[in-house]
C-alpha cells in the first residue's frame, strides 16, 4: 500500500536537490527520522539509494542541458568512491546497527548540516552571485581547481562522509565545488555536485544493502516522487534567485542539524 506522505517526502526533496544540489541526504535523512520514525542506520541506508537513483535522473536532465563538467566530476569521484569502498569495509566489521555507532552516525550528521548551514547562510549574505555563463575559454580555466590534489583530498573525506552518514555529497559537496571552483556558474556546480554524487552514493548505498540496512519498499515510494521532483527542478535552476535559495535551505539545515546534535 502506498504511504503518499513519502511520495510527497520524495517530490520536495527531489525538487531541491534539482535546484541547488543540496538535500539528498541532509533533508531526506533526517525528515525519515524525525517525521517517519526510522531507525538511523535505515533511514542512512535507504537514503543513499534514494540519492543514487534520484541524481541519476538529475544528471540526464542536466546532460541534456550540456552544463555538467566531466572532469570535475572524475577528480572528485576519484577521491571519493576508494575512501566509500574503505568505510564500508569496517561497517562490515562492525555492524551498522551498533548503538554506539547509531550515535557517531547522528552526532556527525548533526555537525556536518550545521557547518553546511552557517557556509550557505554566509554565501547568500556575503557571497558574491556566480555568473550563469562563461564562454568556452573562461569555461575551461574555471574547470581547473586551486590545486590538482584539493579534488581528491576532499573528495575522500565526502566519501568518509557520505558512508557513515548520508550526508555530504550534496550539502558538503556544493561548499567544496564553490572553494574549488569558483568561477564556474552556478548551473555548473550544480550539475557537478549531483552527477558526481551517483556513483558515490549508489556504492555506498549498495554496500548499506548487502549490510540489510535499506528498506526497499520506502525507497520504491520515495522514488515515485523525487524523479519527477529532481527534474522539475532541474528545469527551474537557470530561473531561480540564488540568494533565495540558500538563504531558505540554510534554514532547514541548521534546524536539522541542531535536532540530531541533541538527540
Amino acid at each position: 500500500m502506498i504511504d503518499f506522505g513519502y511520495v510527497i517526502a520524495g517530490f520536495l526533496v527531489g525538487t531541491i536537490v534539482g535546484l541547488t544540489g543540496v538535500g539528498g541526504g541532509s533533508l531526506m535523512t533526517p525528515l525519515l527520522i524525525f517525521f517517519f520514525g526510522v531507525k538511523p542506520y535505515l533511514a542512512v541506508g535507504t537514503d543513499l539509494l534514494f540519492a543514487a537513483f534520484t541524481k541519476m535522473g538529475g544528471t540526464i536532465a542536466f546532460a541534456r542541458q550540456r552544463v555538467v563538467p566531466w572532469r570535475v566530476v572524475r577528480l572528485l569521484s576519484a577521491g571519493s568512491i576508494p575512501a566509500s569502498l574503505s568505510t564500508l569495509a569496517v561497517l562490515h566489521h562492525i555492524g551498522p546497527a551498533n548503538a554506539a555507532l547509531q550515535s557517531v552516525m547522528t552526532t556527525t550528521l548533526g555537525i556536518a548540516l550545521l557547518l553546511t548551514a552557517s557556509a550557505m547562510a554566509y554565501k547568500a549574505v556575503r557571497g558574491k552571485q556566480l555568473p550563469r555563463h562563461l564562454s568556452t575559454h573562461d569555461e575551461a580555466l574555471a574547470s581547473q581547481p586551486r590545486h590538482w590534489s584539493l579534488p581528491l583530498l576532499l573528495g575522500a573525506v565526502i566519501g568518509v562522509l557520505v558512508t557513515l552518514t548520508s550526508v555530504g555529497a550534496g550539502a558538503i559537496g556544493v561548499s567544496v565545488l564553490l572553494l574549488l571552483y569558483p568561477l564556474l556558474p552556478l548551473p555548473r556546480i550544480v550539475a557537478a555536485d549531483i552527477a558526481y554524487a551517483v556513483p558515490l552514493t549508489l556504492v555506498a548505498g549498495l554496500g548499506h544493502a548487502s549490510l540489510g540496512s535499506v528498506d526497499w519498499p520506502l525507497l520504491t515510494q520515495l522514488l515515485m516522487g523525487s524523479l519527477p521532483g529532481i527534474w522539475l527542478g532541474a528545469r527551474l535552476t537557470h530561473h531561480t534567485p540564488e540568494r533565495v535559495i540558500r538563504t531558505l535551505l540554510s534554514g532547514l539545515l541548521a534546524w536539522a542539524g541542531t535536532k540530531l546534535v541533541l538527540i
